[in-house]
């Protein structure tokens, strides 16, 4: 796994498949998705290289269920205590109580999901022993004031995270860079691409100067104006 300092105060954890966000405040830090099976550990491994300890992490907020995006949170959440967060539609999903509804795959879509599959780890997620759903404009306590963005499209809970004091945007995998170039794109392997084009228009509405995406490159400056970009073309 690679830590890759973004911010002073925001690293990107990356996976072999997908990544992860680590946030810190003055008195805590903030961990947006977890990744993937087994990815417990390297996290904790990796909070404490920067100097804390797991049990720093207060809490961990997951913008959806798929599971290269909640394969660790089981896992860390034992390590650390820190308490889990998802919408409340996608909530069952990630404590196992469902099975989640699988993407409607585009035919374009088919073999790139084939090579990611390739590299995702076996097994079933360890869901963590409790999920706290959060809804629409909800704010959570980091980053001067978090707002949760209903996202849907990608999943019926897709959610982003919007730290308005701090210009940053966490998309999850509603948005994406493209890894050839680095554009900004649409996510793929959606349960609903239109409604999820929709919920990027409105991501493109907000003041974002930093956008962190499930998958590729962040946009370390000027994402409000990539996001209409990207929203405008499609």
């Amino acid at each position: 796994m690679d830590v890759i300092e973004l911010l002073p105060r925001l690293h990107l954890l990356r996976f072999p498949v997908g990544q992860a966000y680590l946030w810190r405040d003055d008195d805590a830090l903030t961990l947006i998705d977890a990744g993937t099976i087994g990815a417990g550990r390297a996290i904790a491994d990796a909070v404490t290289g920067l100097g804390y300890a797991p049990g720093d992490v207060q809490r961990i907020v997951l913008t959806h269920f798929h599971e290269d995006h909640v394969g660790g949170a089981g896992e860390f959440a034992a390590l650390s205590g820190a308490e889990v967060l998802a919408h409340d539609l996608d909530a069952p999903f990630v404590r196992g109580e469902l099975p989640g509804p699988p993407p409607r795959f585009e035919e374009w879509e088919l073999p790139l999901h084939a090579a990611a599959a390739r590299h995702l780890p076996a097994g079933t997620p360890v869901p963590p022993a409790a999920v706290t759903a959060v809804s629409d404009g909800d704010v959570l306590d980091f980053g001067g004031g978090a707002r949760v963005v209903h996202v849907p499209g990608h999943t019926d809970g897709s959610i982003a995270l919007f730290l308005p004091a701090q210009g940053v945007l966490f998309t999850g995998d509603t948005v994406a860079a493209s890894p050839v170039d680095g554009t900004v794109i649409p996510g793929v392997f959606n349960l609903d691409r239109p409604q999820l084009l929709a919920s990027l228009g409105r991501l493109a509405e907000l003041d974002a100067d930093v956008a962190c995406f499930g998958h590729g490159d962040a946009v370390a400056g000027g994402a409000a104006a990539a996001l209409r970009k990207a929203a405008s073309a499609r």
